[in-house]
């Protein structure tokens, strides 16, 4: 991929020639780069939050390690997928990843390349100017001002005869050196231009690697799928098979519930982190990356929405909250159908406190909207985000699958308050 201009060669040989022949080229002082940095307290408050965020991910890390211990002690038809299903989500994410990167390397070039056609427009122009200078110089000569006065020549019409001169001499020299600098961004526009172009290249490259691992993967839970899919049916069915899965997601969110009241607790503790009043704050502060640990959501803010969310993929919800499931016991929540790929959003700001993949529920992923109400979504495809990440409402959060051993392909999608289900219909339309 090339993105120099045809002319560029051509007017360098020019201007070249033009400058020694005038002996006026002087070097352009560059630019001294300022670099800003954040205040202490602010590199403090920074280093404190990602400290929470590791912590916080220890804390998640260890809680998966004792439920896949605890899971790993009778295991399932259906585990046989996970090496899998954990592969092909993470593979989705980083093609979603590099595709982005794609987007965005690709926008840099476009703009690379508007603003290099600009520069070349200006040189033309400023070589047309430079020319019409030196032809102007050319016709007036470069008279001796005491031969002329000797000639007898009229000393007011001297006088303005080396105004003008001295006029297009200054104007000559500042054309050239605004030349010079116009030329000198356009060199690094196009050093600038090969690097993108490279690493633009380079996530291509990954793009193609990444889809062929993708492909393979799909193709080996495809494999493992059709041989065990009749032992998942039946080990469905027998009993206490779904309410080991139900009793299964109630400890997780148990434990998961006790964790973030815990950390709650520990934030509002003044001896543990002082008050935001008590640090020094400026206008232009850097803002928190989402690898930082986020807030949940304002107080009350879940709450309020009640009635006006959305369901998080489109879809057809073949099951509904309370409606009877075998074994005697009810759904706790939805099951939304919907086709593989499809984006699974997040009804509401909070910020992700389970992403991995759990038995009976596939890729999972928990998102903590604050004030005790958890929303869960299951049988993913892939998980697009992490533990700690931040999320608005509406942000896309994983993708649509059959993970789980779950015969058809849609989204689980339950919503807890303390720990308790509650029906997900009451709070978001099926419009």
């Amino acid at each position: 991929m090339r993105h120099q201009l045809p002319k560029s060669r051509h007017i360098s040989r020019r201007l070249a020639a033009l400058a020694c022949a005038l002996l006026l080229a002087s070097p352009l002082s560059l630019a001294a780069k300022r670099v800003t940095t954040a205040a202490p307290a602010e590199k403090i408050e920074v280093a404190d939050k990602k400290a929470d965020l590791k912590e916080l991910r220890d804390k998640i890390e260890a809680l998966q390690k004792d439920i896949s211990t605890a899971e790993g002690s009778k295991a399932e038809v259906a585990d046989q997928l996970r090496d899998s299903e954990r592969s092909i989500s993470q593979l989705q994410r980083d093609l979603r990843e590099l595709g982005e990167d794609k987007q965005a390397l690709q926008g840099t070039l476009r703009e690379l390349s508007q603003q290099s056609r600009t520069l070349e427009q200006q040189l033309e122009a400023q070589q047309a100017q430079l020319e019409l200078l030196l032809y102007r110089q050319y016709l007036r000569g470069t008279p001796d001002s005491l031969q002329l006065l000797l000639n007898g020549d009229d000393p007011n019409q001297i006088s303005r005869d080396f105004y003008y001169l001295g006029a297009v001499a200054r104007a000559r020299g500042e054309l050239l050196e605004q030349i010079e600098a116009n030329w000198k961004k356009k060199q690094a526009l196009t050093a600038s231009t090969r690097e993108r172009a490279a690493a633009l290249a380079s996530v291509e490259e990954k793009q193609k690697e990444k889809h062929g691992k993708l492909l393979s993967q799909q193709e080996q839970k495809k494999a493992t799928l059709s041989k065990i899919s009749a032992q998942i049916a039946a080990q469905k069915k027998e009993v206490g098979s779904l309410r080991k899965d139900e009793k299964r997601m109630t400890q997780l969110i148990d434990r998961l519930s006790k964790l973030i009241a815990a950390r709650t607790a520990k934030k509002r503790t003044p001896a543990q982190k002082p008050e935001p009043a008590s640090r020094p704050t400026r206008p232009g502060a850097p803002e928190l990356e989402n690898n930082e640990l986020p807030q949940a959501a304002p107080a009350g803010s879940f709450a309020r929405q009640k009635g006006s969310l959305r369901l998080p993929v489109k879809g057809v919800v073949s099951n509904r909250f309370g409606s009877p499931r075998q074994e005697g016991s009810t759904w706790k929540g939805l099951f939304i159908r919907s086709n593989i790929g499809s984006e699974v959003k997040a009804i509401a700001g909070g910020r992700v406190v389970f992403a991995e993949w759990m038995r009976g529920f596939g890729n999972l992923l928990i998102i903590d909207h604050g004030d005790s109400y958890l929303s869960i979504y299951g049988n993913n495809d892939a998980l697009l985000k992490n533990v700690g990440d931040s999320l608005r409402s509406g942000d896309t959060v994983a993708t649509v699958g059959n993970s789980g051993g779950n015969p058809e392909s849609g989204l689980y999608f339950e919503i807890r308050h303390q720990g308790q289900p509650v029906d997900p219909l009451k709070w978001a339309s099926l419009k």
